[in-house]
């Protein structure tokens, strides 16, 4: 009679067994966090941070870096790295403009095709780290420098402008308000972040992810393809990069080749900051959209305070060293519990 292990069962337990109590307190200080930082920003400048037109200005920023979080936080659980989300966000932006405004592809065909490219770029990833066994970090950060280039070369280093006459529908995407007083870019967000939820929680996918960024070799050994699985990750990151590429550009009503570096930074940021250990093994995506939530605050409280940019810099810079203490931190107490 054979022993092997009936890998949904055993990846089911694994999943389990990293969820608990310790992730809901993260979650809770991060939302603490993200409460008490508005109340700072609100008290400092009280006639324009806490208005309705601020707040929806701070959801409306919340969303590029959150889609960009989202598939981020998928990788880290593995245990990976994505820097290229920052530049890959800028590559199919421009492939969005090519697509539509360049070859003239129905938006909708165009969109799609645009979500399609993004894929494309996290499954080279996942196939560079899977398949070619490149450490994430250096696969990654190739990655962020061909996209770079890549976006540069096709836009002839110029942006690549959308029409609002020809092109509105896709504007409206964006800058649009299905809803009044709030722009369907943070509708998209929203329902980016359910089915990123509901692929985490509810799929055998969330399951392996968490599974692979436990401990890789068992989940291996209990019968389940974790090369394949790890290039299906990354490739489902990359189609939240390529949605983070159409909602930057139909906000700007452009291309912005020399746009998404340091995006990256900030994705990072947000997802450690929800409780993701980068360490792999566990995350959610609950706590990344309020760590979203906590970098556009950040941003836009600094910006209001007039705060130069350089030193807008350096406080996020701050931000990012501090939260990956607490990760490391709090890996080390959960290691000797």
């Amino acid at each position: 009679m054979s022993t092997k292990t009936n890998p949904p069962a055993a990846v089911l337990a694994v999943a389990e067994k990293t969820g608990g109590w310790r992730e809901r307190v993260q979650q809770l200080f991060a939302l603490a966090g993200l409460v008490l930082i508005f109340i700072v920003f609100s008290i400092a400048r009280p006639q324009i941070f806490p208005s309705w037109s601020n707040v929806t200005a701070i959801l409306f920023s919340a969303t590029v870096v959150g889609l960009l979080a989202l598939g981020v936080t998928l990788v880290i659980i593995t245990s990976g790295i994505d820097l290229s989300v920052g530049t890959g966000m800028t590559l199919t932006a421009v492939m969005a403009a090519t697509f539509i405004v360049n070859w003239h592809i129905p938006i909708w065909l165009g969109v799609i095709m645009t979500l399609l490219f993004g894929a494309l770029i996290g499954l080279i990833n996942g196939v560079n780290v899977a398949v070619f066994g490149l450490p994430p970090f250096i696969a990654t950060l190739a990655m962020m420098l061909v996209a770079q280039g890549l976006a540069l070369v096709i836009s002839n280093a110029a942006p690549i402008y959308f029409d609002p006459e020809n092109f509105s529908a896709y504007l409206w995407l964006s800058t649009g308000k299905l809803v009044p007083g709030l722009p369907n870019a943070v509708l998209v967000f929203a329902l980016a972040a359910v089915v990123a939820f509901i692929l985490l929680n509810k799929t055998l996918l969330g399951r392996y992810d968490i599974s692979i960024g436990s401990n890789e070799e068992a989940t291996a050994l209990s019968g389940i393809n974790t090369k394949k699985w790890t290039m299906i990750i990354y490739a489902v990151a990359g189609l939240f990069t390529g949605l983070a590429g159409v909602m930057i550009s139909a906000r700007l009503g452009s291309a912005q080749p020399s746009t998404g570096a340091g995006y990256e930074l900030q994705a990072i940021a947000a997802v450690v900051i929800g409780g993701t250990s980068l360490s792999g093994g566990k995350g959610t995506i609950v706590g990344t959209v309020i760590g979203a939530l906590i970098i556009a605050v950040i941003n836009n409280g600094l910006q209001i305070m007039s705060v130069r940019q350089e030193w807008q810099n350096v406080i996020l810079g701050l931000v990012i060293l501090v939260v990956v203490f607490i990760d490391q931190f709090r890996a080390r107490q959960a290691a000797t519990t």
